[in-house]
């Protein structure tokens, strides 16, 4: 899959979207190493702290299935600019998903920006620093 359909998966994945309170719909894309594609949508709560994103949606529900394996994951949210993942979601995407796992995000206008997750989240704090 290239990453323009992936793109177009997290696209398709911002319908699954509960964002009632701040209508800010996000989508994720999650390619695993075996070529499926897992999708995650943002989830919002009234207690906004308890709101999940779609980025950690996606890896949960994978993770659930067995996957361990990740290539890539595509982010798309309802502005103009690039959607990038929450801190939170940067930590989750490190632990599963090593330093050379790909981030691509989309715009307004459907152009792609492509990043590594060491881009992203440089000096990130992990299980290697458990041990």
């Amino acid at each position: 899959m290239n990453y323009i359909e992936l793109a177009q998966k997290a696209r398709e994945a911002q319908n699954g979207s509960y964002s009632p309170y701040s209508k800010f719909r996000v989508g994720a894309a999650l390619l695993t190493d075996d070529g499926e594609v897992i999708l995650g949508a943002n989830v919002e709560n009234a207690s906004y702290g308890l709101t999940s994103c779609a980025e950690r949606n996606a890896i949960t529900r994978a993770i659930n299935d067995g996957k361990r394996k990740f290539k890539a994951m595509a982010v798309v949210g309802d502005m103009d600019e690039y959607c990038t993942p929450c801190g939170a979601c940067r930590q989750v995407m490190d632990e599963f998903c090593g330093k050379e796992f790909e981030i691509v995000l989309i715009n307004s206008k459907d152009e792609l920006k492509i990043l590594k997750m060491n881009d992203i989240l440089p000096f990130s704090f992990n299980g290697e620093h458990l041990v």
